[in-house]
């Protein structure tokens, strides 16, 4: 059908319809269209119906908006205007690969139109059709030459394509249109020269990189980059004494950054031990309040030089007290030979400074003052907790509190010993104490909750975060909105311990939801960076947001949602009406009238919370920005997280496979995902998709006991399957010979445990697939993961706890008395675990006492 052209009255009224659109005057919008389409002769005008639904759209009303643009679509689907509307319509439904469609078709009709093209190159680029959006941009470039957005759009989608030297010819055509006089400093031209030579460096066009920002220093905003860019350069070029000298420079002006001493050392080709402690030294003397210059030489040097330079070291900064000290350090602690002679030095100093405030027993002069052995105390407890040897760092820190009852570090380092025994309680009881110090310190605020969690305190940390959260809505809401993931993924961790499987999933998919919306995000930024010259901050921009969910949150986020889903898959909930059906069966005709109240009572209350929240809406304050009806536009709908829906979905397994798919495309240099991967193709039959996984974890970590054990068992379901078709079989038995190393089973176990004789957490693995293998060798098996003598190293609260779980969740049987046994050797070498203390002192059973402790992965881990 041909479109229909309207008189010049109603084409007046349908300019003023796109006017009010533009300018968000919707409900004027709404009355124009309304005045054409009252017409009988225009009742059935497509675009204007078209703009009716697009308008009613930026009011919250999806379904009319539909409606009436697909009316306006069908009846004038030639034109431009209709397609446009709907493919707009579909892009603010996030549904870009249709709204890329709608837009393809508008083009059709008018091949020329500009907004058309520019809504396109947006999708485009925000969906990373890179040979879609270069073709666009070169639409765009030759309707409109004379505009910059046109030459940079161009000259960026060539860059992303790593097409450089095309990318630098535009780049360069456009710059000499720039009239920028030569002592002018512009910071959109910067920012233009600066992109460009991070195109010639991306090119390896080191040389040309070096005399362009050599030929515009004096126009470039940044000076500090300019001479990192010269001293990589010059570097790359091999013109070293040059390039030592721009390091020398770089240095003077910050001498912490650790880089530049790198860089310098290259530069100079430094290759014996003295030429290196001469230039540090050197470096020290002009900068003598820089700490870098003395701790770098630490790295370097070995026993008696070692000892005096760590010494040189460590006074000043007990005598100043400084608190980060250890931290410093702690780099050096993969020595054992540097840990000694570290603890011999300062536990001398703790020793003289108590005898007669000096650090050695031979010194004159004026003495230390008081805090100075404070401070030798506190970092004697940090390192003794670093060590392990918990009671020591205990004495330390409880010596220092007594010194000084008023240091929040103190009571904050006391804490975290205490969680690193496993006494999570009274690890939130001593950094409860620290926040009570300074309430108005967020820092400390903030790890106190991370505490309470942790201890699946729950509620708690709520409150705790409340203090900065805010006023009127629940911390929970609030953290939710400011997406405060450190505080999402440990209430995760903390749902999942306790078994609520419902609010944990409900949080994961909170934070899955956070990572769509910072994707989404972007969307805005694709014109605005365009606008302000901010090149180099786009294209990093668009390179993080394609590996976003390679951050940590997203994978701890992933992790727990696909375990409680298999967990769902393994013992699947039953649903609320049938459990209710099964209680009122097996109640008295007395408890059954409590629990019919009881749930009266529930719903009463969820109904009066709901007209609170519907009342606190209507009774906003009148001092709050208020925007007009015309004006307002609807956020996008959410659908409604429960619990207990998402607890009780049909398919756990596939739920699982949509935050596994992330994994698989980003992090797939993790064994983890590989290991999750498994455990759900596992669940599904799936036999090549099971050795696709085991395979790709083998290559990343062969002797993995997570590994070990999914090797065996799906060795074991291979065998147990013979109707598998014969490809499949020839596929299956080739590949498990490589990985099997042509052994059986058993051999295959018994070797496993041979090589990792003193890993507790390997002989746990071990002695599962014993007896998973053999039911008869429980004995044996049980004897094997239960031994913690002075031959395993890796004795601690988190592999301890996780050999608990395993004698009590039937992985070697019913062993109650053995577990017993485990338990009291565990307390005699951790007497602070909760997870261990004596049944006397416990209220909870065994099993409930281990759920109660913090999750057996966090335990162990530092701050």
């Amino acid at each position: 059908m041909p479109s229909v052209r309207l008189p010049p009255k109603e084409s007046a009224l349908f300019k003023r319809v796109l006017k009010c659109y533009e300018q968000k005057q919707y409900k004027n919008g709404l009355k124009f269209c309304k005045m054409i389409l009252s017409n009988p002769k225009f009742a059935e005008h497509g675009e204007t119906l078209a703009m009716k639904g697009l308008t009613l759209n930026c009011l919250g009303k999806r379904e009319e908006a539909y409606k009436f643009i697909r009316k306006g679509l069908h009846n004038d689907v030639r034109s431009h205007v209709c397609w446009h509307a709907y493919g707009l319509l579909q892009r603010s439904d996030k549904k870009y690969d249709e709204a890329i469609k709608c837009y393809r078709n508008a083009l059709k009709l008018d091949k020329d139109n500009l907004q058309i093209l520019r809504d396109l190159s947006l999708l485009q680029i925000q969906m990373r059709d890179l040979e879609g959006y270069r073709e666009t941009r070169y639409q765009l470039l030759q309707l409109r030459p004379t505009q910059r957005a046109s030459w940079i759009g161009y000259a960026v989608a060539y860059h992303l394509l790593k097409d450089y030297d095309m990318a630098l010819k535009l780049l360069e055509e456009f710059r000499q249109t720039q009239q920028v006089p030569l002592n002018k400093v512009d910071y959109e031209y910067s920012e233009l020269i600066l992109y460009q030579n991070q195109v010639m460096r991306e090119a390896d066009l080191f040389q040309e990189s070096l005399n362009h920002i050599e030929t515009y220093k004096k126009q470039i905003c940044d000076k500090l980059l300019v001479e990192e860019i010269k001293g990589e350069m010059l570097l790359k070029l091999g013109r070293l004494k040059e390039a030592s000298e721009v390091f020398k420079n770089l240095i003077d002006r910050n001498a912490e950054n650790w880089c530049y001493y790198e860089g310098l050392e290259k530069a100079l080709q430094l290759r014996s031990l003295e030429e290196r402690l001469q230039i540090y030294e050197e470096i020290s003397k002009q900068h003598p309040r820089a700490i870098s210059p003395r701790r770098l030489p630490l790295n370097l040097v070995p026993g008696k030089k070692f000892r005096e330079l760590m010494d040189k070291f460590l006074r000043p900064n007990f005598s100043k007290g400084c608190p980060p000290l250890f931290t410093t350090l702690k780099s050096l602690y993969c020595n054992t030979e540097k840990v000694s002679i570290i603890q011999e030095i300062v536990t001398n100093y703790e020793a003289s400074l108590k005898m007669n405030d000096f650090f050695s027993p031979s010194e004159n002069g004026e003495k230390e003052p008081p805090t100075t052995l404070l401070w030798v105390q506190y970092f004697l407890a940090q390192h003794f907790d670093k060590l392990g040897q918990y009671s020591l760092a205990l004495d330390y820190i409880n010596a220092a509190i007594a010194s000084t009852p008023t240091l929040i570090e103190l009571f904050y380092m006391k804490a975290k010993i205490y969680k690193h025994m496993g006494n999570l309680k009274e690890a939130v009881k001593w950094m409860d104490e620290a926040q009570s110090l300074d309430t108005a310190d967020r820092f400390i605020n903030s790890k106190c909750a991370k505490y309470m969690l942790r201890a699946n305190m729950i509620k708690e940390a709520e409150e705790m975060c409340s203090k900065f959260t805010r006023e009127g809505t629940s911390a929970m809401e609030n953290l939710n909105e400011m997406q405060c993931m450190w505080f999402q993924t440990e209430c995760i961790l903390a749902y999942q311990r306790l078994g609520r499987y419902g609010d944990a999933l409900k949080k994961c998919h909170e934070v899955e939801r956070h990572f769509f919306e910072i994707t989404d995000d972007q969307f805005d930024f694709h014109t605005y960076c365009m606008r302000k010259m901010t090149l180099r901050a786009y294209v990093d921009l668009l390179r993080l947001e394609d590996i976003l969910r390679r951050h940590a949150f997203y994978f701890k986020a992933a992790r727990s949602a696909i375990e409680i889903y298999l967990k769902l898959h393994d013992n699947p909930l039953t649903s609320v009406s049938k459990q209710q059906e099964i209680n009122a069966e097996n109640l008295s005709t007395k408890d059954l009238k409590k629990m019919l109240s009881k749930q009266r009572r529930a719903q009463k209350k969820a109904k009066l919370e709901e007209e609170r929240k519907h009342a606190k809406k209507e009774c906003q304050p009148k001092n709050q920005k208020k925007k007009r009806d015309d004006e307002e536009e609807v956020s996008d709908f959410k659908e409604e997280l429960t619990p207990e829906k998402l607890e009780r979905v049909e398919n756990p397994l596939e739920e699982a496979i949509k935050f596994l798919t992330p994994l698989k495309n980003l992090v797939a240099d993790n064994i983890y995902t590989h290991l999750l991967a498994f455990e759900i193709y596992f669940r599904k039959g799936k036999f090549l998709l099971m050795l696709q996984s085991v395979k790709r974890a083998f290559a990343i970590d062969s002797n993995n006991p997570w590994l070990h054990e999914c090797l065996i068992r799906f060795s074991k379901s291979v065998s147990n399957h013979s109707n598998l078709p014969d490809i499949m079989s020839k596929v299956l038995s080739q590949e498990m010979q490589k990985l099997f190393v042509n052994k059986d089973l058993h051999s295959f176990n018994e070797d496993f445990l041979k090589h990792n004789t003193t890993s507790l957490q390997h002989r746990l693995s071990g002695a599962k697939m014993m007896y998973f293998l053999d039911k008869s060798r429980q004995e044996k098996a049980v004897a094997i993961a239960t031994r913690v003598d002075e031959t395993i190293k890796d004795k601690n609260v988190k592999i301890l706890i996780k050999v608990s779980e395993a004698l009590l969740n039937g992985s070697f049987g019913n062993c109650s008395s053995q577990y017993e046994e485990y338990r009291k050797a565990c307390h005699n070498l951790l007497p602070f675990a909760s997870a261990f203390l004596p049944p006397v002192k416990e209220t909870l059973s065994p099993a409930a006492a281990l759920n109660h402790t913090a999750d057996s992965d966090v335990l162990a881990c530092e701050i």
